[in-house]
């Protein structure tokens, strides 16, 4: 079984995503407001949420990373999901989040997704990662803008205009 690292930043925690995390992960993904720029942009039911977060820890034993889900340090709150995708058919490494709504404009996004690009550059080696972000969703651009991200192209991605962010390496980005 792998073992899934905990990474704490100066507020939050992510960890692995737990049985715990179910009913705050499942309201999330039931929320229209949050899934809209995500996969085919329809709520998920408690069932699909499920499979979603089975999916997200699958994920780490086929690719050695994923998905973290964030918590409060203070508190142990979940705040939501943070981290990399790789699925089968996906066009690069890509670094993704999704919070909960009153979590957001807090900053969390931008402390877990910088934590989780040095993970990607330090600990798995990665050269670059990218952000797939829907051409409307101007909130996950200017987060991507934050993190250094440069929209590199747009690409048609599971039916949607889709905006490619690119992260390089510090060294490779001069």
């Amino acid at each position: 079984m792998i073992q899934i690292p905990t990474i704490e930043t100066e507020r939050l925690r992510l960890c692995a995503l737990g049985e715990h995390h179910f009913e705050s992960y499942a309201a999330m993904l039931a929320d229209p407001d949050n899934t809209r720029f995500i996969g085919d942009g329809q709520p998920l039911d408690r069932m699909n949420a499920w499979r979603s977060m089975a999916m997200l820890l699958g994920h780490w034993v086929l690719r050695g990373f994923g998905m973290w889900a964030v918590e409060l340090k203070d508190s142990g709150e979940f705040v939501g999901r943070v981290g990399l995708h790789q699925p089968e058919g996906w066009p690069d490494l890509e670094l993704g989040w999704m919070l909960m709504p009153a979590q957001r404009h807090h900053g969390y996004a931008t402390e877990a997704a910088r934590a989780t690009l040095e993970f990607a550059f330090d600990q798995i080696k990665a050269s670059r990662a990218v952000s797939l972000i829907r051409n409307e969703n101007s909130a996950s651009e200017r987060l991507a803008r934050r993190l250094g991200g440069r929209q590199a192209t747009t690409i048609d991605f599971l039916g949607a205009a889709t905006l490619v962010y690119v992260y390089h390496r510090a060294e490779e980005r001069n």
